[in-house]
């Protein structure tokens, strides 16, 4: 999401903090070699998800997520991860002011940061199929012609108001005709759960969907992103300056196995609710069962074949392309005026790719496939 969105007050103190310790430790590149001896990278990650997966991965040890200490995977690929937990929107801050290495991050929200600073996602973990929704108050708002006359909060120039307009576009309408107004989406969610007047209308994600629901019953949801089957790619990206220095592609490489080691844990059935619980504590305050539907609703690209279908071949959902997708999504956001111009894009190595501000490369996914 771009930085003129609006942000929480929380969100702020955590992004000038997240700064000034950037300026203190000169964070630009990777940050040197640590006590461990070997280069240190840091990764900012917000809640959701296949997001917490690196959190969780951090208690089980696979890697350990505090500089100066290694997990098993850090010792592998010879890196120190330093794990960094922000809101969604001082991760992006974070990463364009190079306060940061690798970021957790949509491949939509990857496009502003990209005109500024060359970019590489290495790993599509998840897309959103019923994680984005618009929620009603059904007395209020019995369908969409209804909702032009109330206020639609949620975050503009992001995700939330893409899927918005997606969603209308599909359905006939003109988003110029809606009240998209712009709000924090926990405090949205919060105010349409305490029931505050004229909060009849939210744009959210997970766990704000699923919480909303839970606390309000007269609360439904008019459309969400299972009618835009994988436009919304959750990934990691990389900074193409960090992924030239040295244990760049190691740290790249770490990141990409700890999210396939996680996986394989949870496709075991002796794990699968314990790690499921382990990330609803770290992703919201949501039970085992309500988080089996919240990674149904955020589908995991959970090996690398996945991942390298989705990237190479054809959307398994949307039975698209990804370069005509991505194509499609950056034309929207220029046309929308969420970002000013489009980023050259790439698909490939940096050699095969040299002249791309943003580019998809899965080399680093087969790297880890293939290491012995």
């Amino acid at each position: 999401m771009k930085q003129n969105t609006l942000y929480s007050a929380t969100a702020l103190l955590v992004v000038g903090l997240a700064l000034g310790l950037g300026l203190l430790v000169g964070c630009s590149g990777n940050q040197g070699t640590g006590d461990t001896g070997k280069p240190v990278f840091k990764l900012a990650w917000s809640e959701y998800p296949s997001w917490s997966v690196f959190g969780v991965a951090s208690e089980l040890g696979l890697i350990n997520g505090e500089k100066g200490k290694l997990g098993d995977l850090e010792k592998k690929w010879g890196v120190d991860i330093e794990l960094n937990l922000l809101s969604y929107d001082a991760c992006i801050s974070a990463y364009q002011t190079k306060n940061c290495q690798g970021v957790c991050v949509t491949n939509m929200d990857a496009l502003a940061p990209a005109l500024s600073l060359k970019s590489v996602a290495i790993l599509p973990t998840s897309t959103s199929y019923g994680a984005d929704a618009c929620l009603v108050v059904s007395s209020a708002i019995k369908d969409v012609d209804d909702l032009k006359n109330h206020k639609v909060y949620g975050l503009k120039e992001s995700v939330s108001e893409y899927a918005f307009d997606r969603n209308l576009e599909l359905l006939g309408k003109k988003a110029g005709d809606y009240q998209f107004t712009t709000m924090d989406p926990a405090e949205a969610a919060k105010a349409m759960q305490n029931k505050v007047k004229d909060h009849n209308a939210i744009m959210v994600w997970n766990p704000y969907v699923l919480q909303t629901l839970k606390t309000r019953q007269d609360v439904k949801v008019l459309f969400d992103s299972t009618k835009i089957p994988e436009e919304i790619i959750d990934m990691v990206v990389i900074s193409d300056e960090a992924l030239h220095k040295p244990g760049g592609k190691e740290f790249a490489c770490a990141v990409i196995d700890c999210f396939y080691q996680f996986n394989k844990r949870l496709e075991d059935a002796k794990e699968r609710d314990k790690l499921l619980k382990a990330l609803g504590e770290k992703f919201s305050s949501l039970d085992v069962e309500e988080m089996k539907k919240a990674v149904d609703q955020t589908r995991f690209y959970k090996t690398p074949e996945e991942g390298l279908t989705l990237l190479e071949g054809e959307g398994k959902l949307s039975k698209k392309k990804f370069p005509d997708q991505m194509k499609m999504i950056t034309d929207f956001w220029v046309d929308h005026k969420f970002i000013k111009s489009a980023p050259k894009l790439g698909y490939g190595t940096a050699d095969e790719a040299k002249d791309a501000d943003l580019r998809f490369d899965t080399s680093y996914i087969k790297l880890v496939r293939d290491k012995k």
